[in-house]
């Protein structure tokens, strides 16, 4: 109503930001082309930043793009979770109709904790899956709006986002792929101090590729001169201009208040201080007026207008005349919904509300509270709990106070703002001291404080459930809630890493011990049975799951039934009964689908995928994968489609579809808001490298496996994968002893049951690794013994399923390699099972494996024409597999053997290993069994020299001889009568040749290659 107010403190002419114009436009057309941007600008207070994001987005809607505006709201300390995104969703829908309606179908229940407007909210979800999927679907909705036409979305004042807005738009940032969106936020970098929350939100960003950052400075003395002649509409005199630039330094925004105070009568423009100045401004408006800016600075960055009305208590035209002389005066305007005023700039409302005493601020906090009160639908429903709560707390009134602080805690756990939930549940526990008796027992923080283990706030909820907990003691015996609280400890210390869990879950269990059948109950015994399952799975961990089923029935708590089943089925799947566990696990899955509870949604799918995998079925593991992929995507279930993602790569892997693999375990990176899954996508990448040749990555991936675990992670689920995956990196490496350490290692933790998915190839790299080093000087003490603890260990693991079977097979035949017995009929059934599994890569090294023993030499005569026409086919076939799937330590030792024994491979194509090198990269040695150089077979006639492939001269063959009986330089120098200097630079050669790291590593290369004479299998060097 007041827009007509004329004020001519504004240069109505843009001056200067050529530049960052040129830069909000660049991104604007990038966005229209289809490539989203984020840009984030900042710059102290005054400078222009809101002048710059204004002139943008009236060029932008001039262009065609749909713009849209949303401000972090300030009220007193507390920002509103999700304001600015609410308020930007508000203004889409207002301008796009029912196209917004359209996009947000079928998801509307969630996104209504963003916009109250699309409905009543789903039932929340007690988890970081609730945020995560609200977040996802967030971004859904944007990309479909922005999918026919230029999207820009602004948002004013990150400096006062609450930390879910940040961890929104930061999720958002990350997220966006494809869609004709640009996103601009400003904020104030002198607001930005060392410990303000934005500043590593900002460093998070700032790695992004998508994201720009333009920092506003201040304008120079010609821009000042532009200023001034378009505020004046005259040019300013030297001596004018020269003051105000020294005055105001720049700022824009000083600038405009000097000269307002400077044509308003006082010449000189200078006063004490700015904030002296801005009063004077706010001072010399009537009494009316003044009262309507004091209120509106303490009761928020913006104010509705029918609030003002009520906490004014002015009639309707005194308001309006008030209102007319603050926009009059250029202090206030209008908001740009039109439902209330707004300060013009922050830096005149702090002026205002530092100015203020003390006793009339609670006063005014008192009013508003009183107001809203009376009135609830003075402001927004998804702000009023929120503002209730802090004009309470700010009145200092503990009985008013408690109960409005409590009912936003749990409007923001209803909205999935978690931090700000907790730090409200902070306040409350700090005001339930100070509240009268008959308000402390009838609003008890505990009742509320249901914490997660979510959004990064662990720490703060973990302290918030110990004082919880406290209270509980002092405030009378309840154990059911006092059991709650536990098994949320339990969660919390996990994911803080400071414990398992454990102790904290017996806690739960042990006090609702002999109780009545409850929900809590039910749910203390079904965490019991899930803890089991992943960290002492057994026959304890079944019964606990059967229990927990029980009850959940007797209270009629589904969620929590369908959880147990879940984790019943997985143990009746273990146990061996297979059909009825993948079954049960089934139409739980179908149950969570038809309730659409995301609760269970996510997990059965992964477990079941897991179950899949564990027996074997692979392929159809990858179809259920597929499956709850496009499910779990529909309803935007994040973190569930990673670990979704992380099993897919496992089973692809064991399908031989190694590249798919890879772009699932990549897929599980993008998508994990854990560092479980990215500990599971690192795993796999570690794996496809290992298996690749590629030993670099492969360390690189098992050390981020081991970080995203956690040191002190138990579950054997994960420790398990660690100590296999280091097994076969050292064994890669060539470093037996560390080997055997690692096996040692492994076999004292113990095998669980149900771990047979893990233990058997570990098993299975331990054996191979101990036939490689058979002849070498250095693995011959405690090879007896390592031997010894691997057929004990065997004993140990059960073969449930074929898969397992083949395993055993497969590590029978090392064993018996291992210890110089190389019998083509172990590995004959090893091929077999492999055979008929869909397994092709050890089906490869079992063929392999059994051309090389039909090959052998040593049993009793040369091999007959039968066995090498045979051993020629198995290499082949071995050999196409390899290629094929780009598995080149395997592929270069097939045709390795090939050359040796004069056989044609029917696919060999491949060039030298030394070629097969990137240029420039050295290559490492290869995994135990495979050849460092491969070209294609050589003529029968013209066997090849793998020590002249790799450019080893006959000295250098020499001194490798000895290196590998383990002698020292100054050892070799005397045997071979050259300088320990010769004997060393030798030595120095031979590793960069074949790009070893240490002598260890040459021996062992040297043997495994039998690249000097004597050094033949089961016969150490001479």
């Amino acid at each position: 109503m007041l827009d007509d107010v004329h004020t001519t403190s504004v240069s109505p002419v843009f001056i200067g930001r050529a530049q960052e114009l040129a830069m909000l436009e660049d991104a604007l057309a990038r966005a229209t082309a289809g490539e989203p941007q984020v840009l984030l600008v900042g710059g102290e207070a005054g400078v222009g930043k809101t002048r710059l994001i204004d002139e943008f987005l009236a060029s932008a809607v001039a262009a065609g793009a749909v713009a849209a505006v949303g401000g972090c709201v300030e009220i007193g300390a507390d920002g509103l979770p999700f304001a600015p995104v609410s308020t930007v969703l508000r203004s889409l829908r207002r301008k796009l109709g029912g196209e917004l309606d359209g996009a947000a179908a079928g998801q509307e229940g969630e996104l209504a904790r963003l916009l109250p407007e699309l409905g009543e909210t789903a039932r929340a979800s007690h988890d970081e899956e609730g945020r995560a999927r609200l977040f996802e679907l967030t971004v859904r909705l944007l990309e479909r709006l922005a999918a026919e036409r230029t999207l820009v979305v602004a948002i004013e004042d990150l400096h006062w986002a609450d930390r879910s807005t940040r961890e929104l738009l930061g999720y958002l940032f990350r997220s966006l792929l494809s869609a004709r969106l640009l996103v601009v936020a400003t904020y104030r970098s002198d607001a930005i101090h060392r410990r303000h929350p934005l500043r590593p939100f900002l460093a998070e960003v700032d790695r992004m590729r998508e994201v720009r950052r333009i920092e506003l400075s201040r304008f120079t003395r010609v821009e000042v001169h532009a200023q001034l002649t378009g505020i004046n509409g005259a040019e300013p005199e030297r001596d004018l201009l020269d003051r105000i630039f020294k005055r105001s330094d720049g700022n824009a925004f000083f600038v405009e208040e000097i000269a307002r105070s400077i044509n308003e009568g006082c010449r000189t423009g200078l006063s004490e201080s700015l904030r002296d100045l801005l009063l004077v401004r706010v001072e010399a408006l009537p009494e009316e007026a003044q009262r309507v800016v004091r209120i509106l600075a303490e009761g928020g960055s913006s104010g509705e207008y029918e609030l003002l009305r009520a906490v004014a208590r002015l009639g309707e035209d005194e308001l309006i005349d008030a209102l007319r002389a603050a926009v009059g005066a250029n202090i206030l305007r209008p908001t740009p919904d039109d439902s209330g005023y707004r300060f013009r700039h922050s830096l005149v409302r702090e002026a205002v509300r530092d100015d203020l005493l003390p006793g009339e601020r609670s006063r005014l906090n008192r009013r508003f509270a009183e107001a809203l009160e009376a009135e609830p639908a003075l402001v927004r429903a998804d702000e009023r709990a929120a503002r209730l709560a802090s004009y309470w707390y700010h009145a200092h009134d503990p009985a008013k106070a408690l109960p409005a602080v409590l009912q936003a805690s749990v409007e923001a756990r209803r909205r999935y703002a978690h931090a700000e939930q907790l730090r409200l549940l902070e306040r409350a526990l700090e005001l339930w001291e100070d509240a009268p008796k008959e308000i402390r027992e009838a609003q008890r923080p505990m009742d509320y404080a249901e914490v997660y283990p979510a959004c990064g706030c662990a720490d703060q909820a973990l302290a918030i459930s110990k004082r919880a907990l406290r209270t509980l003691d002092r405030s009378g015996h309840d154990p059911l809630r006092a059991a709650w609280f536990w098994t949320q400890r339990c969660k919390l210390m996990a994911s803080l890493a400071r414990g398992d869990g454990w102790e904290e879950l017996s806690r739960a269990q042990e006090l609702v011990r002999g109780l009545p059948p409850s929900p809590v109950h039910a749910e203390v015994m079904s965490q019991v049975a899930g803890w089991t399952m992943t960290h002492r799975p057994g026959p304890e961990g079944m019964a606990a799951a059967e229990r927990a089923v029980e009850l959940a029935r007797l209270v009629g708590a589904e969620s929590t039934e369908l959880n147990a089943r879940l984790t019943l089925a997985y143990f009746t799947v273990d146990s061996g009964d297979i059909e009825r566990g993948l079954a049960e696990m089934r139409e739980v899955c179908g149950r969570a689908v038809a309730l659409g509870d995301i609760s269970v949604l996510g997990r059965c799918y992964v477990n079941l995928t897991s179950a899949l995998e564990g027996v074997g079925r692979s392929a159809e593991a990858v179809e259920t994968a597929e499956e709850g992929g496009r499910i779990l995507d529909r309803v935007g279930l994040v973190d569930s489609r990673a670990w979704l993602f992380g099993n897919l790569a496992e089973s692809l892997f064991s399908l031989g579809r190694w590249d798919e693999a890879e772009a699932a375990a990549l897929k599980t990176l993008r998508l994990a808001l854990g560092t479980k899954p990215r500990g599971t996508a690192a795993n796999r990448l570690a794996r496809l490298a290992l298996v690749r040749g590629d030993w670099g990555t492969a360390e690189r991936e098992s050390a981020a496996t081991r970080e995203h675990y956690g040191a002190h992670n138990t579950e054997p689920q994960y420790t398990l994968k660690v100590a296999g995956q280091a097994i076969e990196l050292a064994a890669a490496r060539g470093r037996i002893l560390e080997v055997r350490a690692l096996l040692e290692q492994a076999v004292a933790a113990g095998f669980p049951p149900g771990m047979q998915r893990y233990v058997w190839p570990l098993l299975c790299e331990a054996a191979a690794a101990e036939s490689a080093a058979r002849g070498l000087p250095t693995a011959e003490p405690g090879r007896g013994e390592a031997l010894a603890c691997l057929r004990v260990a065997v004993k140990r693991v059960p073969q449930p399923v074929p898969v397992w079977r083949a395993h055993a097979a497969m590590l029978q035949a090392e064993l018996e390699r291992a210890e110089g017995r190389d019998r083509p009929a172990l590995w004959a059934e090893a091929t077999a099972a492999f055979a008929a599994l869909d397994r092709p890569y050890p089906l490869a090294r079992a063929r392999h494996r059994w051309a090389e023993a039909l090959l052998a030499p040593g049993r009793g005569a040369a091999p007959a024409q039968a066995d090498r026409e045979h051993a020629a086919e198995l290499l082949a076939q071995a050999h196409a597999v390899a290629d094929r799937l780009g598995a080149r330590p395997l592929r270069e030792e097939i045709e390795l053997l090939a050359r040796r024994a004069r056989l044609p491979l029917a696919s060999a194509a491949t060039r030298a290993a030394l070629d097969a090198s990137p240029p420039h990269t050295p290559a490492l040695p290869p995994a135990p069994g495979t050849s460092a150089a491969a070209s294609e077979p050589a003529e029968p006639d013209h066997p090849a020299d793998p020590a002249e492939e790799l450019g080893l001269t006959p000295r250098e063959r020499d001194v490798l001889r000895l290196v590998a009986a383990g002698r020292s330089n100054r050892q070799i120098a005397q045997e071979l009568f050259i300088s320990p200097k010769t004997a060393s630079v030798h030595v120095s050669n031979i590793l960069a040749k074949l790009r070893v790291s240490g002598r260890t590593e040459a021996a062992a290369v040297a043997h495994r290659l039998r690249l000097v004479d004597g050094l033949t299998d089961g016969a150490p060097a001479r």
